[in-house]
């Protein structure tokens, strides 16, 4: 912590601060080796022109004339046409989310099959129209998203705290390490929150998932069965970025319960595989049946074991990835421990590296 004797410390305290909002794809060495350079420079010319060295109130009302940590970092950071650098991390999270992880899979294994069916067998016709439906969507949802936050950024509406910030209260310095960006686990709890609601809600509105193909699909048995191991695994997910937001400085916990959770999602997903492909001569359990009015009907015969398909498909796809990132975590919980075993014994450096 800093000292009337060493109030110089504010200023590595302050860069690590910069450093922790400044983006990952800038060279945040020689950035931060040039601000700190700067920022001592002021201090001396001060020190020069009163005659004495200067105390921590004194350093800290020099830190309180460059700004915020967050708001020095966004200046320093590439600009953006609308999106500045503070809030660009966010708004990409926030466009994959969307994108990537719930229209797409809505398209391809929802209104895919669907399309299907009502071109009656045409493939064609239904993946020309499911893609135009796609890029109408993404283009739709992109230009919403990319709206709200550019007026987020025009109303510098992430910028409130730039005054009222206090040099004298930034944490200490310490030995570099990744921490979970606080948007970023808001973000997690928001979405976490919502699928919750979603999963909680599924039971009773099967349209929720299924979509128009309600009308002649419904769900199979086989996810009453894992529904609640799945719910729970959703509930220990908002858990965990709830206490990652309320402990911060619980730097092991993040690292730990994502492993941990990774490892559970990998064993559910090897029981629901297993449980849709039993041995042989044993009956398969599929993801979708057809409805009593449909049963009669090839054509959504075919469209049930195109849906049941892919689903299967993507599950042995999600196992992989999940086995990808056991790996990964496993190995950057590994370093951790030991960058903090080897450093337990050694006093924080004064200086950021």
């Amino acid at each position: 912590m800093s000292t009337p004797r060493n109030p110089i410390e504010l200023v590595d305290r302050y860069l690590q601060a910069v450093r922790f909002w400044l983006p990952k794809s800038l060279r945040q060495e020689d950035v931060i080796a040039e601000l700190g350079e700067d920022l001592r420079s002021q201090i001396e010319e001060k020190e020069a022109e009163l005659g004495h060295p200067l105390d921590a109130t004194e350093v800290s009302a020099i830190l309180k004339r460059c700004g915020s940590p967050m708001i020095v970092a966004a200046r320093l950071g590439p600009k953006q046409h609308l999106i500045g650098p503070t809030l660009f991390p966010i708004y990409l999270f926030v466009l994959k989310m969307v994108l990537l992880w719930i229209l797409v899979p809505v398209f391809i294994f929802i209104i895919g099959p669907v399309n299907v069916a009502k071109a009656g067998g045409d493939w064609g016709t239904a993946l020309a129209g499911t893609l135009g439906d796609l890029w109408s969507g993404l283009f739709v949802a992109a230009g919403t998203i990319t709206l709200v936050f550019a007026v987020i950024e025009r109303t510098h509406a992430h910028a409130s705290i730039a005054d009222k910030w206090d040099p004298l209260k930034l944490p200490p310095v310490r030995k570099q390490e990744r921490k979970t960006p606080l948007m970023h686990t808001a973000c997690e709890i928001f979405f976490g929150f919502f699928g919750l609601i979603w999963l909680l809600l599924l039971p009773h509105y099967s349209g929720l998932i299924l979509g128009p193909a309600r009308t002649f699909l419904r769900i199979g048995p086989i996810w009453h069965t894992f529904y609640v191991p799945i719910l729970l695994l959703a509930i220990a997910g908002l858990l965990r970025s709830g206490i990652t937001l309320a402990r911060p400085q619980w730097a092991w916990f993040p690292r730990v319960a994502e492993l941990l959770q990774a490892v559970l999602s990998l064993i559910l997903l090897n029981f629901m595989i297993n449980s849709a492909l039993p041995p042989a001569g044993a009956d398969w359990h599929p993801f979708v049946v057809l409805a009593d009015a449909a049963k009669n009907s090839a054509q959504y015969i075919r469209v049930a074991a195109i849906v049941n398909a892919s689903i299967l498909v993507s599950l042995a796809a999600a196992w992989l990835g999940v086995c990808i990132a056991v790996a990964i975590q496993t190995w950057q919980l590994l370093g951790f421990i030991r960058n903090r075993t080897s450093g337990a014994g050694q006093p924080a450096s004064l200086h950021v590296q």
